[in-house]
């Protein structure tokens, strides 16, 4: 067999010496030969008239529905077969993912998303041949006429108008045969489509494969919001978020513009009594961030801010933010970043009698557990008053007649008294330092509308950090939850809880006062709901969280994350979940299912607030 090269090879004039052409027995032809066309000079042209297979008119829509491979909506997503063919202008333009219009003959449409792409064999034919290789090798395009493109719908809901109101219902009609497709560009129906509410806290635009969602509106982007007021159930806000990325991927620039959407001006809740309040944010801050947000932008230029206008979105630097700095030994904090007030406080130890666990550095039995709790506790109570220092709590466990008593009595076992003693100390550099205790400035540690941040950043003792944070949402978490509270400041104000590195605070651990904090968490979530209390949990360690508390969370946005067993985790969709590892910053996935359906957002480019060190 000779080599496909010899067709390239190939000259039309070879074969004579003058290199005119043969004719068909293989003689020369010339101008004056027999059966010639014409024995005039003029050049004989065989030129055909071109008959177009084109259709006329105009083109609607991107394809059509096909129905080759079948045609079935079913109440089993895996029975379901819905496909379209597109057409060849419209191919380049086509992602998995996008949105895509399937009217009804009746007026009513199919909103669907497209999940899969593929080209098919337009006519029987084998292309993996050396020919059908060759030939693309030596050409710059690809005749797609050759082939079909079909793309994999997935029915998403039914749109339909109701008095003039546009409205959605789950899928319980199949579209007709050789229905004409076309991509959603309104707002009104992509919305509609994805339960997306019109009103509410701004997260993102709307995206698919990393790009915006383009209408023809102005502006062209589709916003995104949580809802946040009371007309359709409770406030999101109140029902918990969480925000999961790894580093790089945009975390904290995405937490600082949520929570400065919460910090708006006209942003209130109706609380019991019938006032409109508006809501405190705590933030716990282990990277000493967010104390900026007191801070304007500078690298938010005019041109954005209108943008920002135009969309209700608020930004700026918020003036009511203030450090609450805590004092723990001789750490020094440094505030050369950010222009907010500070404010020095500490732990004092009188909080240990409501919450034991505190004090106990690390895990304790359940004998050990009970012995601080029901014996040691209650009688240095009772020696030194509500008023007892730690120190003296101290000098209290080192008394050797004490220890010989409780043993000798059988109320505690000298081993467990030891062993209770030693997990005790440590904590000098924590409890009753030299600042105002934090029960002495609840007043001012939750406002309305205020921000008051908590950095832990300089602190080295991941154990003092710890039992500081844990110590002051518990304070906090117990004021809300309480029918009789101490501050009635902070059960008659709508209170946002954030946690930076939650899982620090939050995890699974085999000891009591683990499982202690676990189930204050848990009923704080559970009960936020009627007490105007939200988690807003941030982490990149998702997996790390209880699940009690992970549970109870309605918002989950997830940025990028590379590690697997924090992408199962979140229970995100598993066509989203694929996408995780591959985001760029400030790309994310939101799962809220009271809110929307699944969605791909992309956030702000630029962060409201100030943000980064210079």
């Amino acid at each position: 067999m000779s080599d496909l090269g010899d067709f390239g090879d190939f000259d039309a004039d070879a074969g004579t010496e003058d290199g005119s052409a043969a004719d068909e027995t293989g003689s020369p032809s010339s101008s004056g030969s027999e059966g010639a066309a014409s024995s005039t000079s003029d050049e004989v042209t065989n030129d055909f008239e071109a008959t177009t297979v084109e259709p006329s008119g105009e083109d609607v829509g991107i394809g059509t529905i096909c129905v080759s491979q079948g045609l079935r909506i079913a109440e089993d997503a895996d029975d379901t077969t819905l496909r379209a063919y597109v057409t060849r202008g419209n191919r380049s333009s086509i992602r998995i993912g996008s949105y895509l219009l399937a009217p009804y003959p009746d007026g009513e449409t199919l909103f669907c998303r497209i999940t899969g792409l593929e080209y098919a064999q337009q006519y029987h034919a084998d292309d993996a041949t050396e020919i059908h290789a060759r030939r693309a090798m030596r050409t710059d395009e690809i005749d797609e006429a050759d082939y079909k493109f079909v793309a994999n719908l997935e029915p998403v809901a039914v749109l339909y108008d109701d008095d003039g109101e546009l409205k959605r219902r789950m899928t319980d009609r199949v579209p007709k045969p050789q229905t004409v497709i076309r991509q959603a560009d309104d707002t009104e129906e992509i919305k509609t489509g994805l339960k997306m509410p019109d009103d509410g806290v701004f997260l993102g635009h709307l995206s698919v494969g990393g790009e915006k969602v383009r209408t023809a509106a102005s502006p062209p982007t589709i916003d995104y919001r949580l809802k946040d007021d009371y007309d359709a159930g409770d406030p999101l806000v109140f029902r918990h978020s969480l925000i999961a990325g790894g580093t790089g991927s945009g975390k904290t620039h995405g937490a600082k513009n949520i929570l400065r959407q919460y910090l708006a001006d006209d942003r209130t809740y109706p609380m019991d009594d019938g006032r409109e309040v508006s809501p405190a944010v705590v933030q716990f801050d282990p990277q000493d961030e967010y104390a900026q947000m007191h801070d304007d932008n500078p690298d938010l230029d005019d041109e954005f801010a209108r943008r920002l206008e135009r969309e209700g979105i608020a930004y700026g630097g918020h003036d009511d933010t203030t450090a609450f700095i805590p004092k723990v030994g001789s750490a020094s904090y440094a505030a050369g970043h950010h222009r907010a007030e500070q404010v020095e406080f500490t732990i004092p130890f009188s909080m240990v009698h409501d919450n034991p666990w505190l004090v106990a550095g690390s895990g304790l039995n359940d004998n050990q557990y009970g012995a601080l709790t029901s014996v040691l506790l209650p009688r240095f109570r009772k020696q030194y008053r509500s008023g007892g220092t730690y120190e003296e709590f101290t000098t209290f466990l080192d008394d050797p007649a004490l220890r010989e008593e409780l043993d000798e009595s059988g109320r505690v076992h000298e081993a467990t008294f030891d062993a209770v003693r030693r997990r005790v100390l440590g904590f000098g550099h924590v409890f009753d330092q030299d600042a105002r205790p934090i029960t002495e400035l609840v007043h001012d540690f939750v406002r309305p509308g205020g921000l008051t941040v908590v950095p832990t950043y300089h602190i080295n003792d991941s154990r003092a950090t710890e039992a500081i944070v844990l110590a002051v949402s518990s304070l906090i978490i117990d004021q809300k939850l309480s029918n009789d509270p101490d501050y009635d400041r902070v059960k008659e104000t709508p209170l946002v809880l954030g946690m930076d590195e939650a899982h620090n605070f939050l995890t699974d651990a085999d000891s009591v006062q683990a499982g202690k904090v676990i189930t204050k968490f848990t009923e704080a979530a559970k009960q936020g709901r009627k007490e105007r209390l939200g988690l807003f949990l941030i982490t990149q360690d998702p997996q790390d969280i209880h699940d009690a508390v992970f549970k109870q969370i309605n918002t989950t946005v997830v940025l990028n994350l590379g590690d697997e067993d924090a992408i199962k985790s979140v229970n995100i969709p598993s066509n989203l979940e694929s996408k995780v590892p591959y985001m760029e910053k400030g790309q994310m996935v939101v799962y809220s299912p009271d809110n929307s359906e699944p969605v791909e957002l992309i956030g702000l480019p630029k962060c409201l607030t100030r943000h980064g060190r210079d």
